[in-house]
C-alpha cells in the first residue's frame, strides 16, 4: 500500500505553514522537489500523497532544518489556531477538549487514510485514543510523533495547559497499536470554585464546632470566613468573567475570519463568474484578452498582472494585455524575446509555460535564475509573483500572471488556485473567439466567392454586387441602422442575384431586346435567390437575406415581382437594396447599353420615387452620394472602390491636434479613437472641403506621449450643411496609415487604456465609423 496515495495534502501543507513561521531561511522548493510533490498539489486539498512521499519529505525536512523533534512540533501546529480554517476554528470555539476528541474519528478522515480512530473517555479531564494501521500500511516512528503534537494541540485550543501524554502501546515497541491517554488540568477558573467549596464546607463546619464550643471565637471566625468566601466567590466571577471575555474575543475573532473567508469565496466566484461570461459575450481574441486583463485589474489585489500568448510562427511568448504597468516596464516586457523554443531557457514565464506547472514565489531574490532573468525581475521591480500557464487540450498556450512591486501580505495558495481555476476558462474563451473569428473570415470568403461566381459570367457585370453592397451599406448607415444591420444588408446585397446561376448566358448576355419568355425566365432569378439562400445557416439578423434576395424587385406601388407586394409589406431590406440595385445597373455598362451619365441617372431615379421605391429610402441615398461621392459639384468618380470594412471598436477621446492638409496647417481637436483610425472636429471650412482619400499628417498629444506623429487618408466628412453621421460633429474621419513603431505603441496604450474603462466606448466592437 506505500505506493497508494493514503495522506492528504494538508498534513504537508502544515509542515510548510510551520516552516514558513520558524525556518523562514527553509527553500520549501527544494522541499517538495525531494519528496516528489508540487506546490499547486499541496495546495489543493484533493491530493493525496504516498508513504514513499511522506517519508521521503520528513528526510527532506530534518535535514534542512536540523530539528529531530519536528514532526511533533508540526502536529502541535496543525491543530493551531493559525493554522486552522475559520470554520473549524470557529465551531471548535463552541466545544471542549471532551466533545473535540469524540470527534476526532471524523476529523482525522479528511488527513489519512492509514488508519483508524477510537476514542474512549475516561473522566472528563482524560480520553483514551487507539490508533490502528490499515492493512498493509507500514508508518514510520516520526508519525507516531506527529500525532502526540496534534493531540496536545487539541487540548491547547481551549487555553487550558498543555496535556499530558501517555505513550502506553507503541506499534514501534512491539504493540499490535498505538494507545495514548491524555489528560488535562481542568481550567483555573474550575480550580478556583473547588478551593470555594473546600473552603465554603470548611467554614460552615468550624463555625458549628465554635457554636458549640467557644462562642466568643465564632464571632470572629463567622465574618472571617464570610468575607473569605465572598472573597472567593468574587475572584471565581471574575475569572468566569475574564474566561468569558477571551471566550467572546476568540469568537469574534474567528467571526471575522469566516465573514473574511466568506468574502473572498464571493469575490473568487464573481471573478469566476465573470470571467466565464467572456466566454459567451466576446467574439475576437483581443476583446477576450482586453476583458479579462479589465476583470483581474478590478477584482485582484495585485498591483500589475499579464498575459502573455504563444506565437506559433516566433515561437515567442508575446504580451498581449497587462495592467498596473508603466510605460518604461511595458517597453521592457515588449522587447524582451520569451523564447519557447530554446530547451536550456530559465526565465520563469518560459519555464511555466513549457513544464506546464504554476509558480509561486514570495521573494525573487530568492529564485535561481540566469543572469539574465536576473537583470529582468529586478529591471521590473518584481519582488513576488504568480506565474501560471494557460492550458487547453493538455498543451500551453500562454501565460497568467500577476506581481507586486511592493512586499504587501504573501501570497498564498489560494491565491494561486483561484489563478489556476480561471486560466482554463480564459483559454477556452481564446479557443472560442479564435474558432468564431475564423468561422467569420471563412464566411466572409464564402460569400465572396459567391458574389464573384455570378459577376464572373460576364465581363460588364463584374463588380456589380460589390458595388450595389457598396451603396446599400452607405443607405443603412446613413439611416443609422446598427452595425451589424449595416453588415447583413452588405451580406444581402453580396448575393441578391445569385439565382441569375441558374439562369441560361444565352438570355443573360442577351444583346438586344429581350422576348416575354425570356424576360420572365430572368424574373426567376429571385426565387432562386431565395432557394438557394434558404439552405444557408444563417443565424439573427441574417436570417432576413433569402426575403431581401427574394423580394428586392418588388415595386413601391405594387407592380414589381415575384409577389407584388406594396409599400410597407416590402422588407424593408428589400427596399434598400432595390435602390442600391438600380442604380448601379443604369450606371454601368451593359451588353445592351451605355452607362447612363450621372445626372440622368439621378433623374430617373428621382422620377422613379414614389412608384418603384420607397420616397425615404431614394432621398437617404440622394444624401449619401451627395455627402460621400460628392456629387453636388462633380463628375461620380471613384464609384468602384467599397466603403471600408468596419472593424474596430471606438472609445470616446478628447485631445489636440494639428493637421497638415494640402499644405495648409490647421489646429483641432480629437472626437473618437481607436487603433485602426480618429475622428477630427474642426470649425475651419477649409478644412472640410478635403477630398476623400487625401492623405492627412497630424501630431495628437496622447496621455503617454506628446505629439505624436500619424499619417492617414481621408475616408469621409461630416459637413454642417448636411452631416453623413448624426453622431459626429463637423469633422473628417481618418484611416491611419504607415504608423511608425514608437507612434503604433503609444497608440495602443492610449486605446488599450481607455478600452480599461478610462474612455467611454462610442460603438460597439468593430463599429468604428468609418475610419477604421
Amino acid at each position: 500500500m506505500s505506493n497508494q496515495h493514503i495522506y492528504n495534502s494538508r498534513i504537508i501543507d502544515a509542515y510548510l505553514k510551520l516552516i514558513r513561521v520558524s525556518y523562514s531561511h527553509v527553500n520549501i522548493n527544494n522541499l517538495l522537489e525531494q519528496a516528489g510533490m508540487e506546490l499547486y498539489e499541496v495546495a489543493d486539498q484533493g491530493t493525496w500523497f504516498t508513504q514513499e512521499q511522506i517519508n521521503r519529505f520528513y528526510e527532506a525536512v530534518v535535514q534542512a532544518t536540523g530539528n529531530k523533534n519536528i514532526a511533533r512540533e508540526a502536529g502541535r501546529y496543525a491543530a493551531s489556531p493559525d493554522a486552522l480554517g475559520s470554520m473549524r476554528k470557529y465551531t471548535l470555539a463552541l466545544l471542549g477538549p471532551s466533545t473535540a476528541f469524540n470527534l476526532l474519528g471524523k476529523l482525522t478522515e479528511n488527513f489519512t487514510k492509514s488508519a483508524n480512530y477510537q476514542t474512549r473517555m475516561i473522566s472528563k479531564n482524560s480520553v483514551e485514543v487507539t490508533v490502528r494501521p490499515r492493512p498493509g500500511v507500514s508508518e514510520e516512528p516520526f508519525q507516531c510523533e506527529n500525532r502526540i503534537g496534534f493531540f496536545e494541540a487539541i487540548v491547547s485550543i481551549f487555553s487550558y495547559k498543555t496535556p499530558r501524554v501517555e505513550h502506553q502501546e507503541c506499534l514501534f515497541s512491539g504493540g499490535s497499536e498505538c494507545r495514548y491517554v491524555i489528560r488535562w488540568q481542568s481550567g483555573y477558573t474550575a480550580t478556583i470554585k473547588q478551593w470555594r467549596d473546600i473552603f465554603a464546607i470548611s467554614a460552615i463546619g468550624l463555625n458549628l464546632f465554635l457554636a458549640f464550643t467557644s462562642p466568643l471565637m465564632l464571632g470572629i471566625a463567622l465574618p472571617s470566613s464570610l468575607i473569605g468566601f465572598l472573597g472567593l466567590n468574587w475572584w471565581l466571577e471574575v475569572s468566569r468573567r475574564k474566561l468569558m471575555e477571551n471566550t467572546v474575543d476568540q469568537l469574534r475573532d474567528s467571526s471575522e475570519q469566516l465573514t473574511e473567508q466568506i468574502n473572498l469565496n464571493y469575490r473568487n466566484t464573481q471573478l469566476t463568474r465573470q470571467v466565464g461570461e467572456v466566454i459567451t459575450s466576446r467574439n475576437n481574441i483581443d476583446d477576450v484578452i482586453a476583458t479579462v486583463v479589465h476583470i483581474l485589474e478590478s477584482t485582484l489585489d495585485y498591483d500589475r498582472g499579464l498575459i502573455l500568448l504563444a506565437n506559433i510562427a516566433t515561437q515567442r511568448l508575446e504580451i498581449r494585455g497587462a495592467f498596473g504597468y508603466s510605460d518604461e516596464h511595458l517597453d521592457l516586457l515588449e522587447s524582451t524575446s520569451f523564447r519557447i523554443d530554446n530547451p536550456s531557457s530559465q526565465g520563469p514565464f518560459v519555464v511555466s509555460f513549457r513544464e506546464k506547472k504554476p509558480l509561486l514565489v514570495n521573494d525573487t531574490s530568492e529564485i535561481h535564475v540566469t543572469s539574465k532573468s536576473r537583470q529582468f525581475i529586478e529591471a521590473l521591480g518584481t519582488k513576488s509573483f504568480l506565474a501560471v500557464p494557460i492550458i487547453l487540450e493538455n498543451e500551453s498556450i500562454g501565460i497568467l500572471a500577476v506581481d507586486n512591486q511592493q512586499r504587501k501580505k504573501p501570497l498564498v495558495y489560494t491565491d494561486l488556485n483561484l489563478l489556476m481555476s480561471i486560466a482554463p476558462t480564459i483559454g477556452i474563451s481564446f479557443r472560442n473567439a479564435a474558432l468564431n473569428e475564423a468561422r467569420q473570415n471563412q464566411f466572409a470568403a464564402t460569400l465572396k466567392v459567391l458574389a464573384h461566381s455570378i459577376d464572373a459570367r460576364d465581363f460588364l457585370t463584374a463588380g456589380h454586387s460589390e458595388k450595389v453592397a457598396e451603396y446599400a451599406t452607405g443607405i443603412a448607415m446613413e439611416l443609422g441602422k446598427s452595425y451589424d444591420y449595416c453588415q447583413m444588408i452588405r451580406t444581402a446585397a453580396l448575393l441578391h442575384d445569385y439565382g441569375k446561376i441558374g439562369i441560361p448566358d444565352t438570355v443573360l448576355k442577351k444583346d438586344g431586346p429581350l422576348t416575354d419568355s425570356e424576360r420572365a425566365l430572368i424574373q426567376t432569378h429571385s426565387e432562386k435567390s431565395r432557394d438557394i439562400l434558404g439552405q444557408v445557416p444563417f443565424e439573427g439578423l441574417y436570417q432576413e437575406i433569402p426575403l431581401i434576395a427574394l423580394h428586392h424587385h418588388e415595386h413601391w406601388d405594387g407592380t414589381g415581382y415575384p409577389a407584388g407586394l406594396a409599400g410597407e409589406a416590402i422588407p424593408y431590406g428589400a427596399r434598400i437594396v432595390a435602390v442600391a440595385d438600380f442604380y448601379e445597373a443604369i450606371t454601368a455598362k451593359r451588353h445592351y447599353r451605355e452607362p447612363m451619365p450621372v445626372d440622368v441617372a439621378l433623374d430617373l431615379l428621382r422620377k422613379e420615387t414614389g412608384t418603384h421605391f420607397d420616397p425615404e429610402i431614394v432621398h437617404v441615398f440622394l444624401r449619401y452620394l451627395g455627402r460621400v461621392k460628392n456629387l453636388a459639384s462633380k463628375e461620380l468618380e471613384g464609384m468602384g472602390k467599397a466603403l471600408p470594412q468596419l472593424r474596430e471598436p471606438r472609445y470616446a477621446f478628447q485631445s489636440k491636434v494639428q493637421a497638415n492638409l494640402a499644405g495648409m496647417i490647421i489646429d483641432g481637436v480629437t472626437v473618437d479613437i481607436s487603433n485602426g483610425g480618429v475622428f477630427l472636429h474642426f470649425e475651419s471650412q477649409m478644412a472640410l472641403q478635403v477630398e476623400r482619400n487625401a492623405i492627412i499628417q497630424m501630431e495628437i498629444d496622447l496621455p503617454n506621449a506628446k505629439g505624436v506623429s500619424l499619417e492617414g487618408q481621408v475616408r469621409w466628412v461630416n459637413r454642417a450643411d448636411g452631416r453623413y453621421s448624426q453622431r459626429h460633429p463637423t469633422g473628417i474621419g481618418v484611416a491611419f496609415v504607415d504608423i511608425n513603431q514608437p507612434a503604433q505603441k503609444a497608440l495602443k496604450r492610449t486605446v488599450h487604456n481607455l478600452l480599461r474603462g478610462k474612455g467611454n466606448v462610442l460603438y460597439p466592437q468593430a463599429q468604428a465609423g468609418a475610419t477604421s
